[in-house]
Order: C-alpha cells, then sequence, then structure tokens
C-alpha cells in the first residue's frame, strides 16, 4: 500500500524513468513528460498533474497504455490514471497540494550502472558478493542485521551497497531505499540540531526507510552526539525488521572513537571482509571496463591486460583509474589501433615511477609472451605446478628474464613464487645446456626473443 508523500515520489520518479526508457525519444519526453507528478491517488485512481492542455490530451489519447503498464509492473497494481493541470491543483477542487521532495539527504541517489551483474567475483570477494546477493534477495529477513563489509579503499564495497539497491529497488518497487555516506548523515545531523529542518524529525524520517545502505561509517569516530542520534536511528529499524548494510574501512572491534554499544552491535550481525584481488580477476575487472567503455578487446595485448593487474592490484579504483589514463591516451591523444605494452608504458609512465618502469614492464612481458607461447596463463607459469610443459616454459621465463634484463637470481625467484637463487640457477643452466644441442629448444628460445622485442 501506497501511503507516504515519499513513496508516491519515488514511484512517480521511478516510472518516469521507465516512460522515458520505452518512449526513445528524449524531445517527446520532455516536452510532455518531464516535470509532471503525482498529486494524489485517490481510491484505484492516480492523478497525475502535467505541464499543458496538450501534454494531458496527448497522453490520454496516445500514451495512456504505455503509462498504465509502467506503473502496473512497478505498483504491482491495476490503477486507472487520470492527467490534470496545475491550475486545477490551484482551485482546489479536491485537490491536494503538490507532493513535495523529501527533506532529508535530497542528493541521495543509487547509481544505476553498479549491479550484481558488472561486478567481478574472485575468491577476494566471493563470501562479501555472495552475503550480499543474500541479503539483497531477503531484506530484513535474514541474520545479517547488519551486513556489515569491511576492506581497504578502493575494492568494491560502495559497488555493493549501490548493487544491493538496485537488486531491491526492481524486485520490491514499494521499498524505500536509502544509500549515503555516513558524511551525508553527519551533515544532516548537524542540519537538524541547528533548526534548519522543520517540518519532521530526523528520526521520523528514517522510520520510512526500509533498507539503508551506509558507507564508510568509521566517519562516526568521536562524534558523540551524531553517535547517540544514530545508535537510536538504528535500534528501531532493526527492531522494525528494516535492513541496514553498513561499510567500513576496518572491522568492527578495530573501529577507535565508536561508542561499544555500536561495535558490539556491528559485531553482532554478519561481518565480511574483502581481500586483495589476484591477478587473473584484476584481468577480467580489465577486460568488463574496456568492453563497458564500447571498445574492442582485441586491441589490447593481454600483456598490457597482465602487466596493469600486477601493478595496480592492490586497488581495484586504482586498477580502474591507470585503465582510464590509456584508454584516455590511445583515444585522444596517440590514437591507434593496437594498444601494445610500449603504448601502455607511454600512457601510464607517470603512475609507475618513470625509469622504473622500462624494468618491471619487460619482466612481466617477457612471463606473458612465453605464457602465451605455450597456451598457459601468467599465474601458471609462475605458480608451483610441476608438469614437465609447465616446467619447461617456467625455466624458459627465467632464462630470458636472466639474459635480457640481467635482474638478480633472488628477485627472479621471488617472481616465480618465492623460488630461491639455487633453484632458479638451476633452471637457467638447463636451459642454456639445452640450447647447444636442442633444435626444438633453440627453435622456440629464438621466437620467443623475436616476439619479446616486438
Amino acid at each position: 500500500m501506497i501511503n507516504s508523500i515519499s513513496e508516491i515520489t519515488q514511484l512517480w520518479d521511478r516510472s518516469l524513468k521507465r516512460i522515458e526508457e520505452r518512449l526513445g525519444e528524449k524531445q517527446l519526453f520532455d516536452s510532455f513528460f518531464a516535470g509532471s507528478y503525482i498529486n494524489e491517488i485517490r481510491g484505484d485512481t492516480i492523478i497525475v498533474v502535467v505541464n499543458s492542455s496538450l501534454a494531458a490530451a496527448l497522453i490520454k489519447q496516445k500514451y495512456y497504455s504505455l503509462v498504465e503498464d509502467v506503473v502496473s509492473e512497478i505498483t504491482e497494481s491495476n490503477f486507472k490514471l487520470d492527467f490534470i493541470l496545475e491550475n486545477d491543483v490551484q482551485k482546489g477542487v479536491e485537490k491536494q497540494a503538490p507532493i513535495k521532495k523529501q527533506q532529508y539527504f535530497q542528493e541521495a541517489i543509487l547509481n544505476p550502472k553498479l549491479t550484481f551483474d558488472n561486478f567481478v567475483v574472485g575468491s577476494f570477494n566471493r563470501e562479501a558478493s555472495q552475503a550480499s546477493l543474500f541479503v539483497a534477495s531477503n531484506p530484513g529477513k535474514t541474520l545479517a542485521q547488519p551486513l556489515f563489509i569491511y576492506s581497504n579503499s578502493g575494492l568494491g564495497k560502495t559497488h555493493l551497497l549501490h548493487a544491493i539497491g538496485n537488486y531491491i529497488k526492481n524486485a520490491r518497487p514499494n521499498y524505500r531505499i536509502l544509500y549515503i555516506s555516513t558524511s551525508d548523515f553527519v551533515e544532516e545531523y548537524i542540519r537538524y540540531v541547528k533548526g534548519e529542518k522543520e517540518a519532521e524529525s530526523l528520526k521520523d524520517f528514517f522510520s520510512s526507510v526500509d533498507v539503508l545502505l551506509l558507507d564508510d561509517v568509521q566517519m562516526l569516530a568521536n562524534k558523540v552526539k551524531t553517535q547517540e542520534m544514530f545508535f537510536a536511528i538504528y535500534n528501531k529499524m532493526i527492531d522494525n525488521s528494516k535492513q541496514v548494510v553498513i561499510t567500513s574501512d576496518k572491522q568492527p572491534n578495530e573501529l577507535n572513537g565508536l561508542e561499544d554499544r555500536l561495535v558490539t552491535r556491528f559485531s553482532k550481525g554478519l561481518v565480511m571482509k574483502i581481500n586483495e584481488p589476484d591477478q587473473n580477476t584484476c584481468v577480467e575487472i580489465l577486460r568488463k571496463k574496456i568492453e563497458a567503455n564500447g571498445l574492442d578487446l582485441q586491441k589490447f595485448d593481454d600483456a598490457v591486460l597482465y602487466f596493469f593487474a600486477d601493478k595496480f592490484s592492490k586497488n581495484v579504483r586504482e586498477l580502474e583509474g591507470a585503465l582510464n589514463r590509456l584508454i584516455f591516451y590511445v583515444v585522444s591523444l596517440k590514437q591507434t589501433d593496437k594498444i601494445t605494452m610500449e603504448v601502455a608504458m607511454e600512457a601510464v609512465q607517470s603512475l609507475t615511477g618513470g625509469k622504473s618502469l622500462s624494468s618491471q614492464l619487460n619482466e612481466q612481458k617477457i612471463i606473458n609472451v612465453v605464457s602465451d607461447y605455450y597456451n598457459l596463463t601468467p599465474s601458471q607459469l609462475t605458480g608451483r605446478i610441476r608438469t614437465g610443459q609447465i616446467a619447461l616454459a617456467r625455466h624458459i621465463a627465467m632464462y630470458l628474464i636472466r639474459i635480457t634484463l640481467d635482474i638478480p637470481l633472488k628477485k627472479i625467484g621471488d617472481m616465480f613464487g618465492g623460488k630461491d637463487h639455487t633453484t632458479v640457477m638451476s633452471a637457467i643452466q638447463k636451459v642454456d645446456k639445452g640450447l647447444k644441442n636442442d633444435s626444438e629448444l633453440k627453435s622456440a628460445v629464438d621466437e620467443l626473443q623475436k616476439r619479446i622485442k616486438k
């Protein structure tokens, strides 16, 4: 049942978005639908105010079924529709005042682009992703009260919050979902205390929220009065089976400056950690990002993707930022049909420390070239599997890195799973010896050296 002003406003906002998508003509939408709002719901009829008599007539004659279908999908009810003018409202003929926007958090919005579908899942974030989807499927009805996700910056916590919100929004259109940062909450609380908000109290506002998605709760630290208000709101939401999802840069018991009673309640929920991503997941993130930008993945050398994944793997946001820099560079500054390691080096040199970039780039390039030649992944080549083909490829990679870059044996060992220098030396000697009497090995090494120099 749709009762509150905020629910009515949310209903029409969602309806307008779908109407615009289905019309497919922005000019038509802007002329006749933009600025419209629900004035009231009277029984089974929704009264919509539009900007002109022409708009009212056109919608009734040509687009009534479209609007009716959209509203039916969102409300899961069969409402009738009536379209009137602003003047009819002002005359006061059994009409209510126009719906006002919500008083608090007017800028709060879910990012429709951040969904579960485009959230890349790997071993580093799988549990947090599964917990988020579970909560989104059963908001307020699980033991995950709250769901508490923590990690270092830039690893996908905010993406998961928006994904949860967008999932619930599509599955349960009558739910009121609020995504805010803790800084937003602090600012609204300060305005409330100063008396800048008059109509309803902050607590009353949150009583109508079904799902609260709160980012960076660590920002509440040492704000005693704000914590008291949040504690009251939080308890009331949990008591009323409303879903709360919280993110932080630390696990609950490491949040200094927060009251023990808040820490205790956070700890009683479902606490999930996101670790740093592995290389293969980073590569998959890059591939999805490239495709999302409408670019041809085939134009990017795999070596470039694996280099980026290796260099920027500690922070997904930094990883995507480096890719954005590369995309800008090749689209705007150096247009090219193929994004090679050399192009990548030019694009991100300032991000990787200039002089040391060439060495780092070539190490990774050799690993990727050898992997590609033997139909392996870089992680297989540098891992611990010892089958004949992989072991041979690994020895060749060590040999090529040593003779091409003259890198210390210990450092080469570190690249290949922490092997000691004697193991590396033995591998290099095997290849060196084999080149003298094994024509197939010599042919393979010669070909690999040519590919490395491209």
